[in-house]
């Protein structure tokens, strides 16, 4: 099957933050309809809004969120944004005012999860310590549920709960880590299972469809108009602790461009983190309407706070997609 090939300039120095001002770390980032880019970030501005041309525009979330982990915008522009801590998504307008919250704040689903002690023993209904969400072409709403859960869970367009699926595991239908999620325009429903190295497909019912596995730790998922998969892969390094032995050979994070059936078009990446259009911690992937590619990247937890990799390394890059 001949696939044609996606190709990108990274952009150096994109984007222009006020001064005095950092990320910290970009957690995930989307565009809207004007193609505006929304940086959801764990610095003290928690959502980050630039133009095109990376000219900021303004911000909103101060005090408002514990953990910023997963960012979706809907085609009305509404944005909605995982908080992986307080186990909530909420949903805003552009402009930061709040709609709805799903879930109780600071009140986790019992799935027997206990952070550093024990892993999931069940699934459970929303959430625990959710992770991400994504719309349907309908307007229903799924949520990956991931660190202390291991299930997708379904509302209507209404944000009234309708049901919910997957247990821990490495089975069809089964996850460890439910860490992104994406649904194309014929209701497929894409799962990033990260921890089990892979992407599985469902139908809007949860019945198990089929899965790919040319992936390592996928990070975030996103599907752009022509039915490009975009997968944020976090490789073997970031995420380890200082103890941990990272070998020569040990895979490194990347992006790859897929078709919806796992066929790569595209895949970018080299091993040195610090180089511009490399990556260290991929945790958040969005193309906007021009194809221009923006990738979010956890650089301190994901290994910075370890001397791992530099704190400096950028986490926010944008690639421009080269005409061919």
């Amino acid at each position: 099957m001949a696939i044609n090939k996606i190709e990108y300039e990274v952009i150096e120095g994109w984007e222009q933050l006020p001064q005095g001002w950092s990320f910290v770390e970009v957690a995930g980032v989307a565009t809207d309809s004007q193609d505006r880019v929304y940086a959801f970030n764990r610095g003290d501005h928690p959502m980050i809004i630039f133009d095109g041309d990376g000219t900021f525009i303004e911000s909103w979330g101060e005090g408002v969120f514990t953990n910023p982990h997963g960012i979706y915008i809907g085609p009305d522009d509404r944005v909605y944004c995982a908080d992986n801590f307080d186990h909530t998504v909420r949903i805003f307008e552009p402009d930061g005012t709040l709609i709805r919250t799903l879930g109780t704040p600071n009140q986790p689903s019992d799935t027997g999860f206990v952070q550093g002690e024990k892993p999931v023993q069940r699934g459970a209904g929303p959430f625990n310590m959710v992770t991400n969400v994504a719309l349907s072409v309908a307007g229903d709403l799924y949520v990956s549920d991931g660190y202390g859960n291991a299930r997708v869970h379904k509302f209507s367009s209404d944000g009234d709960y309708l049901h919910s699926w997957g247990e821990p595991g490495d089975g069809p239908g089964e996850f460890n880590l439910p860490h992104a999620i994406a649904v194309d325009r014929h209701d497929r429903v894409y799962v990033a299972d990260r921890e089990n190295s892979r992407v599985q497909i469902f139908d809007t019912d949860g019945n198990y469809l089929s899965v790919f596995t040319d992936c390592i730790r996928p990070d975030d998922l996103f599907i752009d108009r022509d039915e490009n998969l975009f997968v944020a892969e976090l490789g073997e390094i970031a995420g380890k602790g200082p103890n941990v032995e990272v070998l020569p050979h040990t895979p490194h994070a990347r992006v790859s461009i897929m078709t919806l059936e796992g066929i790569v078009h595209t895949r970018f990446g080299e091993k040195d983190p610090v180089v511009p259009g490399n990556f260290f911690a991929p945790h958040g992937i969005w193309a906007d309407s021009k194809g221009d590619l923006y990738v979010a990247e956890v650089i301190y937890n994901g290994g910075g706070r370890f001397g791992l990799v530099p704190l400096d390394v950028a986490s926010l890059q944008k690639f421009a997609r080269v005409k061919g």
